[in-house]
């Protein structure tokens, strides 16, 4: 390969499937039982959810009286950045304004082996893909909601720069130049990426992993976000472009939504393309590394990413 691939013939990402994680059973038993005196009954069942691309555990429990919650779980030692990133999940979760659609954390245990966070368990399922159009608005209406209840930053967030909590946005054609030096509209795509710093509004608070996977959608109710783990300061419409990517791999009119959505429609046309010129590199970046035996489809998700973040960009910009 030494270009871009035809979207046809881009490798899927297994939706749903994506995850190899802990078992219920492989947890140590003294932490089971901490968990089920936080659950107040004993485990019946344990689902768990093999979405995502981390290996800790995370798991609809239910117990023998019927109760629910959702519980995910990492070892300090075997999953030390994941149980970091849980714990960085607890602190912001409960930092969250009532308004923001979102389950909430309703208990963290911690001791000097294991991290636990127990949330409420909603009755709901992630959007369908390929997108269904009526899902994908509703979860644009819920970053809209996001982005009126978070802007301005609410104290103590201490948040960063996307650029800063992610420099691959800034490096990604450096990889694309060494590895395909034939790539096409390679100098505009690098001045494209490197114009970002140049527009205004990149001060918002944007969750920046506001994947289908990290939606949950339930009758009556607006679409809820999980996973707060990673958010940044970005343009306001961030999110909603980035979710606008999966829209335009799966079939979906996606620069009619960004022009018709509240929240998108009066993007600076370049900035957004800015946007997905940083984008694409990362993940075209991404998608070389090696593979980690804990998230074996992370890399088919990256090439996914990068090669529709790519056409799309090429489409807006008239060099597809």
């Amino acid at each position: 390969m030494t270009g871009p691939q035809d979207l046809a013939t881009v490798e899927p990402v297994p939706h749903g499937r994506t995850a190899r994680r802990l078992d219920w059973r492989l947890l140590p038993p003294a932490l089971r039982r901490t968990i089920a005196d936080r659950l107040g009954s004993p485990v019946a069942t344990a689902e768990s959810q093999d979405s995502g691309f981390t290996p800790g555990f995370a798991s609809v429990l239910t117990g023998e009286d019927g109760t629910r919650l959702f519980v995910k779980a990492a070892s300090k030692k075997a999953q030390a950045p994941f149980a970091a990133a849980y714990a960085e999940e607890a602190r912001k979760n409960v930092l969250l304004p009532h308004e923001v659609p979102a389950p909430r954390l309703l208990w963290k245990y911690e001791d000097d082996l294991w991290i636990v966070l127990g949330f409420e368990h909603v009755a709901a399922r992630p959007p369908a893909r390929p997108w269904q159009r009526d899902e994908l608005v509703a979860c644009l209406d819920t970053l809209a909601v996001v982005a009126e209840a978070l802007n301005p930053v609410p104290p103590g967030w201490s948040l960063k720069p996307i650029e800063r909590e992610i420099p691959a946005l800034l490096t990604g054609w450096q990889h694309v130049r060494k590895a395909f030096p034939d790539w096409p509209h390679l100098e505009d795509a690098e001045d494209l990426a490197a114009s970002y710093d140049d527009f205004p509004g990149n001060d918002a608070f944007t969750h920046t992993d506001a994947r289908d996977d990290n939606f949950l959608l339930a009758p009556g109710r607006p679409a809820m976000l999980c996973d707060w783990n990673w958010p940044a300061l970005g343009p306001v419409w961030l999110d909603a472009v980035d979710l606008l990517v999966s829209a335009y791999g799966d079939g979906l009119d996606a620069d009619a939504l960004l022009a018709e959505h509240p929240l998108t429609k009066d993007a600076d046309p370049d900035h957004v393309d800015a946007w997905l010129a940083m984008l694409a590199g990362m993940m075209l970046d991404a998608r070389d590394r090696p593979r980690p035996n804990s998230s074996p489809y992370l890399r088919v998700h990256a090439n996914w990413w990068g090669e529709v973040t790519w056409a799309w960009l090429a489409s807006r910009r008239g060099w597809a």
